[in-house]
C-alpha cells in the first residue's frame, strides 16, 4: 500500500534546489506509476539529503549474500559525515549527466538507473576509504562495482567533479590515473598502463576531455585540457591542449571542435576540425 506524502516527508532542513527537483520527480514518478511507489519511497522521499538517497540506492545495488545493504549503508553514512564535501561532488556529477546525455530527461534517472552515476559516486566513498587507510573495504567495493556494474576503477585514482561515464559498461581506470574536472567518457574506456611496473603508469587527462567509446588511453602520458578523443582509439603519447586525436595509433587530426568538448558530447568530425586547424 502507498504510504501517504506527508507521513513520509522528512523534515528538510535547507533549500536545495538540486534535491528539491529530484523530490518532485519521484512524486510525480510515485503518482504516476504506482507499482514503483514503494521503490520510490525507499530510495527517495523517505530521505532528508540527497547525500541519505544516494547511500541508500548504492548499497542497495551493491548488497549481496556476504555484505547486506544495511552495513553498505552505515559504512557510506560514515564516510559522508567525515568528507561532507562529497555531497558536492554527488551534485555536479548528477549536474553533468543531466546536462551532456541527450537520453536523461530529468534529474531524478541517473540516481535512480544510470550505473555511471552508481559507480562513480561508489568510487569516491572507495577513494576516501582508501586515503584513511582502510584499503581493504576500498578494493572490496571496487569488485563489488565491477562484478555488479561492469566498471572498474581503482580506489587509489584521481578523479574530479562533474563527471559523466556515459553507458560505463566496460570502463577501467588504473590506480595512477588522473581524470580532471567536468570530463565525459563512454562505455569501453580503458586508462590503462603499458606493463608490469609499479611506479606512477597511467594517463594523466585534463579538465574538459570528451573520451569516445571504446577509446583505450595507455601508460603515464597527458591529455590536455578540452582534448577530443575519437571512438576506438588507442592514444599513447601525449596530446596537447584543445586537439582532437584519432586513430590507432591515434594522431592529431585538428582542433577540439569547440571549446568544451566534454560538455558538448559532439563526435561528428567535419572539416572545420582537420589539420587545417592545427
Amino acid at each position: 500500500m502507498q504510504k501517504p506524502f506527508a507521513a513520509a516527508e522528512p523534515q528538510i532542513k535547507s533549500y536545495d534546489p538540486i534535491w528539491s527537483q529530484v523530490r518532485r520527480e519521484a512524486e510525480e514518478i510515485s503518482a504516476s506509476e504506482p507499482a514503483l511507489g514503494g521503490f520510490i519511497y525507499a530510495t527517495v522521499l523517505d530521505h532528508a539529503r540527497l547525500e541519505d538517497s544516494v547511500c541508500h540506492r548504492l548499497a542497495r545495488r551493491l548488497q549481496h549474500a556476504a555484505l547486506d545493504s544495511g552495513l553498505l549503508h552505515k559504512t557510506f553514512h560514515e564516510v559522508l559525515a567525515a568528507e561532507p564535501s562529497l555531497g558536492e561532488a554527488f551534485r555536479a556529477d548528477l549536474m553533468a549527466v543531466a546536462k551532456r546525455d541527450p537520453a536523461c530527461r530529468r534529474m531524478i534517472e541517473p540516481l535512480l538507473y544510470y550505473k555511471g552515476f552508481h559507480a562513480l559516486e561508489t568510487y569516491r566513498i572507495g577513494h576516501w576509504l582508501w586515503k584513511a587507510g582502510r584499503k581493504d573495504f576500498a578494493l572490496y567495493l571496487q569488485s563489488l562495482v565491477s562484478r555488479f556494474l561492469q566498471v572498474d576503477i581503482h580506489p587509489a585514482a584521481e578523479i574530479g567533479r562533474g563527471v559523466m561515464f556515459d553507458h560505463a559498461t566496460g570502463i577501467v581506470i588504473g590506480e595512477t590515473a588522473v581524470i580532471g574536472d567536468n570530463c565525459s567518457m563512454l562505455h569501453g574506456v580503458t586508462l590503462g598502463g603499458t606493463g608490469n611496473e609499479r611506479d606512477d603508469r597511467h594517463p594523466k587527462i585534463g579538465r574538459g576531455v570528451m573520451i569516445g567509446a571504446g577509446a583505450k588511453i595507455l601508460g603515464n602520458i597527458k591529455v590536455g585540457d578540452c582534448v577530443r578523443v575519437a571512438a576506438g582509439s588507442v592514444v599513447l603519447n601525449d596530446v596537447p591542449p584543445r586537439r582532437t586525436v584519432a586513430g590507432v595509433p591515434a594522431r592529431e587530426i585538428g582542433f577540439a571542435g569547440c571549446e568544451e568538448p566534454a560538455l558538448a558530447m559532439d563526435q561528428m568530425f567535419t572539416g572545420d576540425d582537420e589539420t587545417s586547424r592545427r
